[in-house]
């Protein structure tokens, strides 16, 4: 039979930390997780002119993710402000314009409500096809809803939101093919 003395083993802390008498590996370097409290908030203003609706909303939700920031944490509110302005302005690629439908339901029967994006840009609420798409595009969990809070967005270039000195971001105009 063969009996291990304890000095061999090392430490109680080594035992169970799985070093198994092992010699340390000193002090390990962890992952610094930013929580919501020490995030800053931030402001960024895009201009919506010309910009092709689907390449728009990936730009917008990576930004309200936070997913432009080295701390992003997918399950922290990135504290990210967005407005878009000219949103009145947004192209859509191919028979999108027409050929797609936006589908509601009023909760009553029979009241199945579709509605192409070019009634939905005609309409009282022009702004619902940018935000219906960045809505798509953001993760269905409990951030959701704080992060289309976060979404400011406006049909003409103007905005109430100039004392939070927004940053530009400047977006490249790609023709559809």
């Amino acid at each position: 039979m063969n009996l291990v003395r304890s000095d061999e083993l090392g430490s109680a802390d080594e035992r169970r930390e799985g070093n198994h008498g092992l010699p340390s590996r000193g002090m390990q370097k962890a992952t610094k997780h930013m929580s919501s409290p020490q995030l800053t908030e931030r402001w960024f203003l895009v201009d919506a002119k010309d910009q092709i609706l689907g390449r728009l909303a990936v730009k917008i939700a990576n930004l309200l993710m936070g997913k432009d920031n080295a701390t992003f944490n997918h399950g922290v509110d990135a504290k990210t402000n967005v407005i878009v302005i000219n949103a009145g302005q947004i192209k859509l690629t191919g028979n999108k314009l027409m050929g797609k439908i936006y589908r509601s339901h009023t909760g009553y029967p029979g009241g199945l409500v579709e509605k192409t994006p070019a009634q939905v840009l005609a309409g009282k609420t022009p702004t619902d096809v940018v935000r219906h798409a960045v809505a798509g595009m953001l993760p269905k969990n409990k951030l959701h809803n704080v992060a289309l809070d976060r979404l400011k967005i406006f049909m003409d270039d103007k905005h109430s939101h100039a004392g939070q000195k927004p940053v530009v971001i400047q977006l490249k105009v790609k023709s559809d093919k």
